[in-house]
């Protein structure tokens, strides 16, 4: 909001997003986490903060741009400290004159690895432009099995793990694919993934039951929980382990998640380690932690 009061209470979404994106590169810790994307550096978080603050009459967002409502007193910008005021100006200073199109132009020539999913980049970039964002993407032929949890990192954070390792495919083994934390249920993770080339796959059958999960409290309860999935769940739905060992085969770069950070506290680790176990494993295990 201060933001928008102080470029005159309107800008677009995109203009939005290359803003905040340059003003967080001054920042130690960071306001925001940003992901390559279809029109380069984005924030889901901040998009979300947009449809929160539309919804609740702060702003009013048309086709093309969001516009800062009147506020009763006061102003945004003073309610930040200094540093963050002193840095909103320079923003603006610098690149307040921009058009979009200059502005989304100039993040992708200073910060290419934000450009290697855009949709836009042949239409701004020279050739030799254009060269140094193909330098910024990582392609790998080898197969692998990754394990990722999204405890404690942004959905931003989690993302940019997933293309920083050329995963093809993610596989959600969570039985119900619902969290409480944002970006990490059903519809948004599939959204963030598939806007940015990583095939998305919920695979319930693998999942746990939510109640067995309740009280506990060491390593020993979480490895008597995984020992009877090992010896139920997972013998039960072999069809359904074969049917991921055929996504590996197929796509050969495959990553399994859950929530917990810690693998060990997992059964994304019980999945993996029959994975491994099956004739003819061709892949190995990394952790994206």
């Amino acid at each position: 909001m201060a933001l928008l009061e102080l470029f005159n209470r309107q800008l677009s979404a995109i203009q939005i997003q290359k803003y905040l994106f340059l003003f967080t590169r001054k920042q130690d810790i960071k306001a925001f986490d940003f992901v390559p994307y279809q029109y380069g550096c984005f924030s889901f978080q901040a998009n979300q903060d947009i449809v929160t603050l539309t919804k609740n009459g702060y702003i009013t967002k048309s086709e093309n741009y969001c516009q800062l409502n009147q506020k009763q007193s006061g102003s945004y910008l003073m309610a930040l400290d200094m540093f963050d005021q002193a840095t909103l100006h320079d923003i603006k200073d610098n690149y307040g004159e921009l058009t979009q199109d200059e502005l989304i132009c100039y993040t992708y020539k200073v910060f290419p690895f934000y450009a290697i999913k855009s949709t836009i980049a042949d239409k701004l970039l020279s050739p030799e432009e254009l060269q140094a964002v193909e330098k910024q993407k990582r392609h790998f032929d080898t197969p692998q099995l990754f394990t990722i949890g999204y405890e404690g990192i942004s959905l931003e954070e989690y993302v940019k793990r997933l293309i920083i390792n050329d995963v093809h495919i993610l596989c959600d083994v969570r039985k119900n694919a619902y969290s409480q934390k944002y970006g990490f249920s059903k519809a948004i993770l599939q959204k963030a993934c598939e806007g940015v080339g990583v095939k998305y796959i919920h695979v319930p059958q693998l999942g746990i039951e939510s109640n067995k999960r309740q009280d506990l409290c060491s390593q020993k309860d979480y490895d008597i929980l995984f020992d009877e999935y090992e010896r139920t769940t997972l013998k039960q739905n072999h069809e359904v382990l074969l049917f991921v060992r055929n996504l590996i085969d197929s796509d050969k770069r495959v990553a399994l998640t859950c929530f917990e950070k810690d693998p060990k506290q997992c059964h994304r680790s019980r999945v993996a380690k029959a994975l491994l176990a099956l004739p003819n494993a061709r892949y190995t295990l990394k952790l994206l932690i």
